[in-house]
């Protein structure tokens, strides 16, 4: 663990360097000074946040792993092992030499530590626009802690209660943390949300590629529905939506909104230019193989995939049908100069994430449910019950990393699949294959640290 609370001494500066120079930096990196001391203007803090994004959209993040590999392990797609890509996740045969996300979301959190414990009262600048930066600090927190949660935790393996490690200091004293409950780390990761949004003032908020005040909301909303915490799903969707901020995108635009930044339906994407992006490691590589022969096209969609949607309904463009495998054509679009956004919170969820919430709390989820299909070109749903939100769901969010949640959350069986696209076990839930295990790395340096069963 003390890998991870210590490495991004230095990185938090660089991967921020595009958007300062070393006269922003007080002292400046040359001079070897450790980063609470170099961070002395509110704007030090923004170049870190901005960093913090850059990390995110990684490919060892939301830039290709955390994505493609909820969505391997799920009914939506598997991997045809072209490149030799996420075979091992789509059949369930990974091992602790991987750390998937692990050391990612964690040198995130390092960072993010960072802002939020910077003392606003010594710094260069306004103070309110740097108690919003450690807002958003706090968002991005939030969602590394949940993230690592639902990868690492027992929550799904009904072998134990063990989440992930919190980590809130950044060069804490404690360098082996053990891991926190899973109770403990849902309880963290709400208390920087309300926290956060306290915190944020929508009049800073300026553009959807970095974190907002209303996305705070968002997540809240997405970790509730997780978790089953129905009331708080619903009051956290009000917010969102009674902010008027955002709307559904209408079938008309659909298709062409994937390959547009923003949109009013995109709360908050990470952005992607021609010099930074995730590249051939990237979504779009992953999904797509081009006339030119150009990409790997590992992850296709499974047959059944067709069979969810009527023939009038738009989200069927977004697919290629015509060669050997159904591929997301759609979706992260620009497989040559790599510069489509990756949406992490779009509008459609919250107003699904409310239907959920309404429909288990004897609200009125019908009329939040018909809203996706009356804007997709499909029928609306003559009642509201568990299958049909789980179906809307799974038809709105392909390909974006949420079925595999949506189908453990309701303890559904899963499929591993092999390249050939042929069912080659069924895993009964619960399953310690549900988590990922601690990476061998992390399991040799912190003598605290517990692996999960079956690793």
């Amino acid at each position: 663990m003390k890998n991870y609370k210590y490495k991004v001494l230095i990185m938090a500066f660089v991967v921020a360097i595009s958007s300062c120079t070393t006269d922003d930096l007080e002292p400046t990196l040359a001079q070897s000074k450790s980063v609470e001391q170099s961070v002395t203007k509110v704007d030090n803090l923004y170049s870190i946040l901005k960093g913090i994004h850059s990390l995110m959209s990684g490919s060892g993040y939301y830039g290709q792993d955390v994505i493609i590999t909820n969505e391997v392990r799920s009914d939506n797609t598997f991997s045809t092992g072209n490149s030799g890509r996420f075979t091992t996740e789509s059949q369930f045969l990974y091992n602790n030499n991987s750390d998937l996300i692990w050391n990612n979301a964690y040198e995130v959190i390092a960072n993010t530590n960072i802002i939020i414990t910077a003392d606003l009262e010594n710094l260069e600048g306004d103070t309110d626009y740097g108690r919003h930066i450690q807002g958003q600090a706090l968002t991005i927190r939030a969602l590394a802690h949940f993230d690592l949660l639902r990868e690492y935790g027992q929550q799904h393996t009904g072998s134990g209660n063990l989440g992930v490690p919190v980590i809130t200091e950044y060069k804490g004293e404690d360098l082996f943390p053990s891991r926190n409950t899973i109770d403990e780390v849902k309880a963290a990761v709400y208390n920087d949300l309300e926290t956060a949004f306290s915190m944020m003032d929508s009049q800073y908020d300026n553009t959807n590629v970095i974190v907002s005040k209303y996305v705070a909301k968002a997540l809240e909303a997405r970790v509730a529905v997780y978790f089953g915490d129905w009331p708080r799903a619903v009051t956290a969707s009000e917010e969102v939506i009674n902010s008027g901020l955002f709307s559904i995108i209408p079938a008309d635009s659909y298709v062409s909104s994937w390959a547009a930044d923003g949109g009013p339906n995109v709360m908050f994407e990470l952005a992607a230019t021609q010099t930074d992006n995730a590249g051939i490691n990237g979504l779009a590589y992953m999904y797509q193989i081009n006339e030119d022969g150009s990409g790997y096209g590992d992850v296709v969609a499974t047959p059944e995939v067709l069979d969810i949607y009527e023939d009038s309904d738009v989200r069927l463009n977004i697919m290629d049908t015509e060669g050997e495998f159904i591929r997301n054509v759609g979706k992260y679009p620009d497989n040559v100069n790599f510069t489509s956004n990756i949406p992490l919170f779009r509008y459609e969820e919250v107003i699904l994430n409310y239907a959920e919430a309404l429909f288990e709390t004897g609200g009125d989820a019908l009329i939040q449910l018909n809203k996706i299909p009356a804007n997709r070109g499909a029928s609306l749903y003559s009642e509201a019950t568990k299958e049909n939100i789980l179906l809307e769901r799974r038809r709105e969010l392909i390909f974006e990393g949420f079925r595999f949640d949506d189908m453990l959350r309701t303890g559904m069986n899963m499929e591993a699949i092999g390249t050939n696209g042929v069912v080659v076990e069924v895993i009964d839930y619960p399953s310690y294959v549900f988590a990922w295990p601690i990476p061998l790395s992390e399991m040799n340096a912190n003598s605290n640290m517990v692996q999960n069963d079956g690793y």
